[in-house]
């Protein structure tokens, strides 16, 4: 098992290298970055609007007949999860905290469900497994930078943004490599992709909910 493990946890801890340099490259300017922030948001919500219109969703679509269905309910879920949250946890008790949390968690099991990918696509084949990786390595910088913005947003400090920004975009994909890959052969390609498409639902709803708030507080033209 521990060999079949290895391609798939090697392109893992690339995506997550990726990822954190992602993190780094927006940390250094970490003032910047929180005087910025609700620009960087609304730039992370056009990323995350592309990224799972053009790259997530088609292809779940195609690899999943349930892919719709499930990217309904990853919209739906995230509506639930951010008013309970707004409901048991008021903004103006946690400082406006609690606001980034759907966010995150929807990055979270994003990128846990690209380290399922990699199991699933390298126990296929070697070249079906490589193609898989490099697509899905090319949106892993944004992804990081996305996820600090979002944080510092909302009132975190540049080294609590990177830390939760770290464990949710970037630890969590070789995380959902080591998890799935004793179960790979259970699961099924078509189950996760259809996955694949319910957090293309919970980013999308992330992505037109949440992030576009400062949408009321900024210039139009620049927002």
């Amino acid at each position: 098992m521990f060999e079949s493990m290895q391609a798939p946890l090697f392109f893992g801890l690339i995506a997550a290298f990726v990822t954190t340099v992602g993190l780094i490259a927006v940390a250094m300017r970490g003032d910047w970055s929180a005087r910025f922030s609700a620009v960087m948001g609304l730039a992370a919500a056009g990323m995350l609007v592309t990224l799972s219109l053009l790259h997530i969703a088609p292809e779940a679509f195609a690899e999943s007949s349930r892919a719709p269905y499930f990217m309904l309910g990853g919209f739906l879920g995230g509506l639930v999860l951010h008013y309970g949250l707004n409901t048991f946890f008021p903004e103006s008790a946690g400082g406006g905290r609690m606001a980034a949390v759907t966010p995150i968690i929807a990055i979270a099991i994003h990128s846990f469900i690209d380290g399922v990918i990699y199991s699933v696509t390298f126990a296929a084949s070697f070249s079906a497994g490589v193609y898989a990786a490099l697509s899905l390595i090319l949106h892993e910088f944004p992804e990081g930078v996305i996820a600090f913005a979002i944080l510092r947003r909302h009132n975190f400090s540049n080294r609590q943004s990177f830390f939760w920004a770290f464990l949710a975009a970037s630890a969590t994909t070789p995380l959902g490599v080591v998890m799935s890959s004793p179960f790979m052969y259970f699961l099924g390609p078509e189950a996760v992709w259809a996955l694949f498409a319910a957090s293309a639902g919970l980013l999308l709803y992330v992505a037109t909910g949440p992030l576009m708030a400062p949408l009321k507080d900024e210039p139009p033209v620049r927002s």
